[in-house]
């Protein structure tokens, strides 16, 4: 075992930055204008009806009192910069080159509603990534409007009404079949466009048996939709077979690639039988997750189904790039404009960065590193694998259990995550709800992490088993060395314990304060 790490996090009496200054600190003095601009707008430099009638409410800090409070907020959180081998949402390393890219004016200061003749560069960024994904699936167009794997898979629920509207066929492909292992969004966007939700259960090699797949399909059936690998690490073999069972009464498939990391450049959903796919940026492509807010949803499509894309489209036009509003049997919108941008060209840097033989590499990497993992991790008493019928390696992840353990001391899988922030290790993702997996964690190295990096992770795994077993209250109550202590999750249930703006706290506070007094 390594010597794991002596961590405690910095802890800081620091209030919310609305709390903080007093009465005439600035963090920058304006000049006044200049004479003649004054003489030339005249004495009112804002028009009455414009002018504020109170001081805007914010904090009254010198700039480095703000630097000063940030810091100090990072100092309390991990960040996501201790080893976070975060599976199911694929976390790699955010380049700061990528980063400068997207500050740089041709990006940061351009509007969508410009013309697009004044967008050329933005719009060939834009396109060529189009050119660089559809090398990687085989896809005939790509779009970048969806926000995040979720909103993508929406889209081709949304596309897929409009090709069976098109059609005149809507009102009888009725039905939507996946596997009860595919990630939620898969049933939960087909169900938001008005399909009926077909699951197929896991069968002994750890997914839904062909006859089932035969069994469940029929004329009724407007699309399926898979993900492939799924979250146990397991890919499915008859793939092809699966596509070709669909495809035999009609109905459209799609290719969830949201565990892509262990497969990209090893094949292709085109040749797979796939007619759409979608590639989560802020995964594979090494753009930021950043809590869903920039996330993007690469969304592509066979030139059958590009007329129903959501527009704007981005088209080669002569010598230059336009874009295409002209599709009458568009969908509509899935967001606005092209989508966030920012991240398109963050992945773009990603992907040319690495070149064909780099992500083929990186591929290589995530397998080799998750099936390192899966050897160590079967070896410490109290974890078992997900499926352990299934001997087969595993791809770029693995869902494994801590039920034995958790049976022996009462310690689950939240007391885990908990304890792991103890040894300046970011808590483990579990799994997508519901658990089908009983106390469920789902590690997945890809190819960021080195291998000692890996070791750590997992001493630190069977050290905490070590705790389980010693001492669980100590465990049940982490953690310890962190800024807070656990964190009471019943509170974001109620409304009134939480606010989003400083303007609603003073509100729900000020209201709290009124009940209180009443009473």
């Amino acid at each position: 075992m390594t010597d794991l790490p002596q961590f405690h996090a910095a802890k800081w009496d620091e209030p919310v930055v609305m709390e903080m200054g007093r009465p005439g600190g600035r963090g920058q003095h304006f000049p006044a204008p200049e004479a003649e601009v004054s003489e030339a707008v005249g004495a009112d430099l804002i028009p009455a009806a414009m002018a504020r009638k109170d001081r805007p409410e914010l904090p009254e800090i010198t700039e480095f009192e703000a630097q000063r409070h940030y810091l100090h907020l990072s100092q309390m959180t991990l960040g996501m910069m201790g080893i976070s081998l975060f599976g199911t949402c694929t976390m790699k390393y955010n380049s700061k080159t990528a980063e400068f890219a997207t500050l740089r004016p041709e990006l940061a200061e351009v509007h969508p509603y410009q013309h697009p003749e004044t967008l050329q560069g933005v719009l060939e960024i834009m396109h060529d990534f189009d050119g660089i994904l559809r090398s990687l699936s085989g896809m005939d167009q790509f779009v970048f409007q969806a926000g995040g794997g979720a909103n993508a898979a929406y889209t081709m629920a949304c596309v897929a009404r409009a090709y069976w509207q098109d059609r005149g066929k809507l009102g009888e492909r009725t039905e939507m079949v996946t596997s009860i292992q595919a990630h939620p969004c898969n049933p939960a966007t087909a169900a938001a466009a008005g399909f009926k939700v077909v699951n197929l259960p896991l069968e002994e090699n750890g997914y839904p048996s062909l006859d089932a797949l035969k069994a469940a399909v029929s004329e009724r059936t407007a699309l399926i939709m898979l993900n492939n690998p799924d979250d146990m690490g397991i890919y499915n073999p008859e793939i092809k077979e699966w596509v070709k069972a669909a495809k035999e009464v009609g109905a459209l498939c799609f290719y969830d690639h949201a565990n892509f990391n262990g497969v990209m450049g090893k094949l292709s959903a085109r040749e797979l039988g796939f007619d759409a796919c979608m590639f989560m940026l802020h995964k594979t492509f090494g753009a930021p997750k950043a809590g869903g807010g920039p996330a993007v949803g690469a969304f592509g499509c066979s030139d059958e189904l590009a007329p129903y894309l959501p527009t704007p489209v981005v088209v080669k036009s002569g010598d230059g790039y336009a874009l295409d509003d002209d599709r009458p049997k568009s969908m509509g919108k899935i967001r606005e404009f092209w989508g966030n941008v920012p991240q398109v060209v963050k992945a773009y840097a990603w992907a040319r960065a690495m070149g064909a033989e780099g992500i083929d590499l990186a591929s290589d990497i995530s397998v080799v590193a998750n099936n390192y993992m899966d050897k160590r991790l079967s070896e410490i008493e109290g974890l078992a694998r997900s499926n352990p019928g299934v001997s087969a390696h595993r791809m770029e992840m693995t869902r494994w259990s801590l039920e034995p353990i958790a049976q022996e001391t009462g310690v689950g899988t939240v007391d885990f995550a908990n304890r792991m922030a103890d040894y300046g290790i970011d808590p483990w993702w579990m799994s997508h709800e519901p658990w089908i997996v009983a106390e469920p964690f789902t590690p997945e190295a890809g190819e960021l992490w080195s291998k000692e990096d890996i070791d750590m992770w997992i001493d630190v795994v069977a050290k905490i088993c070590e705790e389980a077993r010693s001492d669980p209250e100590m465990v049940k109550t982490a953690p310890h060395n962190q800024a807070i202590a656990q964190v009471k999750g019943d509170a974001f249930e109620d409304p009134s314990k939480w606010a989003m703006t400083w303007r609603a706290w003073k509100r729900k506070s000020g209201e709290a304060d009124t009940a209180r007094g009443a009473a």
